[in-house]
């Protein structure tokens, strides 16, 4: 499966405390899993500077991947950027293959 990397920034006007975050993560998790159980998450980091959080993800499509982040966007309350991301080895791989 194709994977991506969603940034995320939630709005801050939607953080009452530092617990708030942990009930919309929850929140934007369990519509994700309901309406696209076929996502794979591979992993989660929480990061400084303008995104708060940074995810990766594996989905069947360009379509699923969309419709996570729309999630993200109505659930989470935030801005959601996904970028489709080839894994290196992969990439060199294709690399070889093209002519010199």
């Amino acid at each position: 499966m194709p994977t991506f990397i969603m940034l995320t920034r939630v709005d801050p006007e939607v953080l009452r405390t530092p617990h708030s975050l942990e009930e919309l993560e929850k929140q934007a998790a369990e519509a994700v899993q309901n309406q696209c159980p076929n996502v794979k998450w591979l992993s989660n980091y929480a990061v400084l500077g303008p995104y708060d959080y940074v995810d990766v993800f594996e989905a069947p499509d360009i379509e699923t991947a969309a419709k996570v982040s729309t999630l993200i966007r109505t659930q989470g309350r935030a801005h959601s950027e996904i970028w489709p991301a080839t894994d290196w080895k992969k990439f060199k791989s294709m690399l070889h293959a093209m002519p010199a």
